[in-house]
Parts: C-alpha cells; sequence; structure tokens
C-alpha cells in the first residue's frame, strides 16, 4: 500500500531534518508531503533541499498561515492526485511519533480511518502536563463528544491514517472549520457517513523544540464551531452511508 504523510509546517526547521530520516527509515511504502506557510524560519527552504535530493519528497508553498483546515485538504487532494492508498497527518513537533504509523497502517487494511488515541487504554498525554492543561484536552473531548455523540474517545486527535477511499468518498468542501476542531468536523462527517473507525493507543509528549501554536482564539473557535458541526450536518446525519459522493463520478 503506497502511503503519503501529509505535514503542515510553521517554524519547524529544528524538527523537520529528524521527522524526515525518521519517517524513511518505516518499513513502508511511504512519501511525504510538506505543506509550509511561509515559515520565517526557514522551514520551506529546507524542504525544498529534501525534495531536490529525494523524489519522494514534495512542497507545497503557500503565501502564509492559511489554517489547518486549507493545509489538510489541500494536501489530501495533492496526495491522492499522486496515487496514494492510504493518506496520513501529523504534526512535525514530534507529538506524534512516526514509529506508531506501522500499526496504524496494520489497521487502515480493514478500516476507513484510524485514529492515534490519546483516551483509550494504552495512550496517554504527557505526564509532565500540569492538571489544568491535562483537564482542558479531556474536556474538549467530553464536550465534543457529548454534543456530536461520537462514539470514538480521541475525536481532537491530529494523529489519523486515512483509506484513499474514504476521503473520496467524503464532501470535503463543506468542512469549514479551522483549527483543532477541524479534526472534530472531520470525525463527525466519517462518523455520519458511516465508515468504519479505529483507535489505537498513543503516547502524546509535548513538543520538545519550537513553540506550540495553540492559541485562545483556537479553543474559542472550537468550543463555538463544535455546534455548527451538529448543524450543519444534519442531513448527512440522516442519510447516513448513502450520502457519500459516488467515487464513479469524481
Amino acid at each position: 500500500m503506497l502511503f503519503t504523510v501529509v505535514i503542515p509546517t510553521y517554524n519547524e526547521a529544528e524538527n523537520l531534518p529528524t521527522l524526515v530520516s525518521a519517517l524513511f527509515a518505516l518499513p513502508l511504502d511511504l512519501r511525504i508531503l510538506i505543506v509550509d506557510d511561509r515559515s520565517p524560519d526557514g522551514t520551506g527552504a529546507l524542504a525544498d533541499e529534501f525534495a531536490r535530493q529525494d523524489s519522494r519528497v514534495r512542497v507545497i508553498h503557500r503565501p502564509g498561515k492559511e489554517g489547518l483546515r486549507s493545509a489538510y485538504l489541500t494536501g489530501f487532494r495533492i496526495a491522492l492526485d499522486d496515487g496514494a492508498e492510504a493518506v496520513a497527518q501529523m504534526d512535525a513537533d514530534f507529538s506524534h511519533d512516526p514509529a506508531k504509523l506501522v500499526e496504524m497502517a496494520s489497521h487502515v487494511e480493514h478500516c476507513d480511518l484510524v485514529i492515534g488515541s490519546r483516551y483509550i487504554p494504552g495512550g496517554a498525554v504527557d505526564k509532565r502536563w500540569p492538571l489544568w492543561r491535562k483537564s482542558l484536552s479531556a474536556f474538549g473531548n467530553f464536550y465534543s463528544r457529548a454534543i456530536l455523540r461520537l462514539p470514538q474517545h480521541d475525536v481532537t486527535a491530529g494523529f489519523r491514517l486515512w483509506r484513499r477511499e474514504t476521503l473520496e468518498g467524503m464532501p470535503l468542501s463543506r468542512v469549514r472549520s479551522n483549527g483543532y476542531v477541524f479534526q472534530v468536523e472531520m470525525t463527525y462527517l466519517a462518523y455520519c457517513l458511516d465508515y468504519k473507525i479505529d483507535e489505537v493507543p498513543v503516547y502524546f509528549p509535548d513538543r520538545q523544540k519550537g513553540i506550540s501554536k495553540m492559541s485562545f482564539a483556537i479553543q474559542a473557535e472550537a468550543a463555538l464551531r463544535v455546534w455548527n458541526v451538529w448543524w450543519d450536518y444534519r442531513d448527512v446525519r440522516r442519510a447516513g452511508k448513502s450520502a457519500r459522493l459516488d467515487i464513479s463520478k469524481k
């Protein structure tokens, strides 16, 4: 199975070399697609150098910070156009362990979406996090799951692996959320379309290098946007699997 890993970047020059090396060390037929939002620290130029050295690396340069949604949706489209049979999404800061992709790849052979979950047995967040941060993360998941009635345990997780057919069957043009609520919306849309979703346990450490992109504005948008997600997909919720796009007509 041919995998493409989509990695949005902004100021990740310290992490990118080690991440690229770790990904290519995996026993997977793998390509890397870096979507850089004009990082001032030179991440984009560094990514270009990797692409010159290895044809398995591709780089998309964007004019500025345009949000997680457009970064991933752009990456998904390009990965599918390039023939990917499964598409992974992950952060560049090693909060997502590249080695876990091997286990996720074994699951995607019999399901439509695999989520690297912090909130199932065997999963955890950074042990050094203060109580308020652990509580905020857990509450964000509880809040989203309760409103949307999702059975998945980690709906805000950003470490995921999608089957090609799943992404092709989803009306991605309807996705509107930015920030980490994008992950919630994508989970909910896949769930409403009756795709099979598995979770594998992951440990989520804090980034070792660079600065976190999380902000109060992102958290506030998430709290409000979850209600919009519930309303926006009421038709898909009713239609279920029949609302999937007909791939043969694409």
